[in-house]
């Protein structure tokens, strides 16, 4: 059975600045958060690999455009680094300025639509020192960066988005510690999320204030993306599973699309954080911030869904808060590479939330993707890798999609993570997710993989079969 997208459904690339762009040290770039820890222990990445090359993409864009181009897409997300717009001053690094001139010159020419992202994980280094997102004058300098990013850039990006993911450094660095600094404590961690949803507010004050006065163009939108993974629990739950539910669902997602939508942030969630000893940073003006919080549209990340139960104990061995445990669904099928389930129905479900609890908000899928350990040895003799698990991937996802927007959702595209194999994080690039693989041992050479053509085809047809 074959299912067809609406016509003016979009296809593209999403990627990000400090995963892509390499040249860390090139134009007067400031060391972002990626940077130190690579400095500081490069054994703590997959083979070695630091954050210093990307995928080469600042040298190869143009290729990359039209390779992009070639395989049907339209537009790619990306991220500006702050680090490389902005000197410890503040002010605009000129060369900083001219390299994203320059790509956005350059993508226009090649006929890709450029969304830009603010803030992909890549806090500068001084201003982490400077407390990070645990500290308000952080948040301002945010703020600060956003209102030059926007009057500097905003007739050349019609598409803008405060901060992708911002429920993951909460998770990553504060509360599992798997990313540098390594911290493990619940109550930091949202405190963080909450100084970061203030600084998506102030961001989006930012660009309602730039488009008034003649700074962004006409059409311009204003979004943030996050990773949505729709949790579940067990067939005959407790109450106590319910209860663990609840608050994944409500940390997790009803923040953000609360935030976004209404501008203010869930009450049940912040008197559960309350009750359980968990005091956000609140001051008195921040109702009147966050209310400026609405945006236009909202990005998706979906790779997974989240599968809870009660809470065997209150507290971890860290004294970290419990409000859910993993819960292991015996029908899981899963991503052995990453250790994710994939589960496809997880965005239909997303989308009817979407359309019952949020009915006038668009959206687009701005990541899905399956990535794929020692994929050199799926090659065929030619060369090519056999990758007909992506395109099963990717066509089980898009046939839910288009189930979805037949039964009402407002999904108007989908970004896929990532079409160029590019660096990720402390695992470098022992997952490959692309579409077009990048050769290592040759120079970053860019080569098609199998699923290249099936995409093609589904991009440029609007028929997933």
């Amino acid at each position: 059975m074959s299912y067809t997208l609406p016509k003016d459904f979009f296809f593209g690339a999403a990627m990000s600045g400090p995963q892509t762009e390499g040249m860390w040290q090139d134009g007067n770039k400031l060391p972002n958060l990626w940077d130190t820890w690579s400095n500081l222990d490069i054994t703590a990445f997959y083979n070695r690999v630091g954050s210093y090359g990307g995928n080469d993409f600042s040298r190869r864009h143009n290729e990359d455009f039209k390779l992009l181009k070639s395989l049907g897409l339209t537009s790619v997300r990306t991220s500006i680094q702050w680090s490389r717009l902005l000197d410890q001053n503040g002010n605009l690094n000129p060369e900083g300025e001219r390299f994203y001139h320059k790509l956005f010159a350059d993508a226009k020419e090649a006929g890709i639509e450029i969304f830009i992202n603010l803030y992909h994980f890549d806090m500068p280094e001084y201003l982490f020192k400077r407390g990070g997102w645990e500290s308000r004058e952080v948040v301002e300098a945010y703020a600060h960066y956003a209102r030059l990013a926007l009057r500097t850039f905003g007739k050349e990006i019609r598409y803008w988005f405060t901060f992708n993911e911002p429920i993951v450094e909460p998770e990553m660095r504060y509360t599992q510690g798997g990313w540098y600094p390594f911290i493990k404590n619940y109550a930091r961690a949202r405190a963080v999320q909450y100084n970061i949803s203030v600084a998506h507010a102030l961001a989006v004050r930012e660009y309602h204030a730039a488009k008034a006065e003649g700074f962004m163009l006409e059409d311009s939108r204003i979004g943030l993306i996050n990773c949505f993974a729709p949790p579940y629990t067990k067939e005959n739950p407790t109450e106590a599973d319910l209860e663990a539910l609840r608050m994944t669902d409500g940390v997790n997602i009803r923040w953000w699309l609360d935030l976004v939508t209404k501008g203010e942030l869930p009450q049940d969630v912040i008197e559960s954080l309350d009750k359980r000893g968990v005091k956000l940073p609140v001051r008195p003006e921040d109702k009147m911030i966050l209310a400026d919080a609405k945006v236009d549209w909202l990005g998706c990340n979906y790779y997974h869904p989240e599968r809870v139960q009660a809470p065997a104990k209150d507290t971890d061995e860290n004294g970290i808060p419990n409000f859910a445990d993993p819960y292991v669904w015996p029908d899981a099928e899963m991503n052995v590479s990453r250790g994710w389930e994939i589960y496809p129905q997880g965005l239909y479900d997303f989308a009817m939330k979407i359309r019952n609890e949020y009915p006038e908000l668009e959206w687009f899928v701005s990541e899905n993707g399956m990535g794929v350990e020692r994929e050199y040895l799926k090659k065929d003799d030619t060369g090519i890798i056999q990758d007909d698990y992506r395109i099963d991937f990717v066509r089980r996802h898009l046939e839910w999609i288009a189930r979805a927007i037949a039964d009402g959702a407002k999904c108007r595209g989908y970004h896929y993570w990532a079409v160029i194999d590019n660096w990720s994080w402390a695992n470098a690039f022992k997952n490959r997710y692309g579409f077009i693989e990048v050769d290592l041992e040759n120079n970053y050479e860019r080569r098609l993989k199998k699923s290249a053509s099936w995409l093609r085809q589904v991009a440029m047809t609007h028929v997933v079969s």
